[in-house]
């Protein structure tokens, strides 16, 4: 009987409680659930919820990465420097470059587009040109083992550069950043790189963020005078503070590196 008292009781509070809540707030009620925030409140930073950097403008760059099988390593470099111009008419090339360093047998070029649309506009003139497609597809295609491609922006705080004097070597620095954005690591990323690009070290030509391809990706394009130069330049880093601070508050957001020493094809705009 005590039990069945409980219940009851608990039903009508319960009961109770409902009718409260869905009863209509009084005009005082409202009127401070519509009041300002407090002073604190406001004052409080807003939540970044934009995961990529904001564009400023549509221009992007579209990296290409060639395969060569080896035994046609030579005969595919000769048919492009001979070919190549049939292709820059229709679009303009940033740079093209043989990777001698952590790749083999590879070529990598940079393509600068205004707008999908035109990327599309090119695409769609360059299968009706006949000198392109008999020329240089028909004969390029059969050497090549694979082709890989990247659409990319500029970082908000990064402009593309030409090397102070033609010549000498360029870096590809590739970084799988984590899952989260340049709202997780962009100032960090953005020390880091900006701390090498300083008097006595390497010339930063570009640093990029993929914004198709793998996800959560930046790169770093950089100018040497040599890949002499560059060794030296990599163990002085090792022993300069303000380098080794940037680059271990950046590491944390790392998931893995990887670089590419290549040198530009005699054809390529950027030497």
């Amino acid at each position: 009987m005590r039990s069945k008292n409980f219940t009851d009781n608990m039903l009508k509070i319960s009961c109770s409680a409902l009718r409260s809540a869905a009863a209509p707030r009084s005009a005082a009620a409202l009127r401070s659930a519509a009041a300002p925030r407090s002073a604190a409140a406001a004052a409080q930073p807003h939540a970044r919820l934009s995961m990529s950097p904001q564009q400023e403008h549509r221009t992007f760059y579209e990296f290409r990465t060639y395969s060569i099988r080896p035994d046609q390593n030579a005969a595919f470099l000769k048919l492009t420097n001979e070919k190549i111009h049939l292709r820059t008419a229709h679009s303009e090339l940033i740079g093209y470059w043989t990777v001698e360093y952590g790749g083999l047998n590879k070529v990598f070029h940079i393509w600068k587009y205004d707008s999908y649309s035109q990327r599309s506009g090119v695409r769609s003139a360059l299968a009706l040109d006949r000198f392109w497609m008999s020329e240089y597809i028909s004969k390029a295609i059969p050497m090549l083992a694979s082709q890989d491609n990247e659409v990319t922006y500029l970082v908000p705080w990064s402009r593309l550069q030409r090397p102070p004097q033609e010549g000498g070597v360029y870096e590809l620095v590739t970084f799988q950043m984590l899952p989260g954005g340049p709202a997780l690591w962009g100032n960090a990323f953005q020390a880091a790189v900006t701390a090498h690009d300083a008097p006595g070290y390497g010339k930063l030509v570009g640093a990029f963020h993929s914004e198709f391809g793998q996800r959560n990706r930046v790169h770093a394009l950089w100018w040497f005078e040599s890949a002499d130069q560059r060794a030296e330049i990599r163990h002085k880093a090792h022993t300069d503070a303000r380098v080794v601070a940037a680059v271990r508050s950046s590491v944390v957001h790392l998931v893995s590196q990887e670089n590419k020493l290549m040198f530009p094809c005699p054809f390529s705009p950027m030497k």
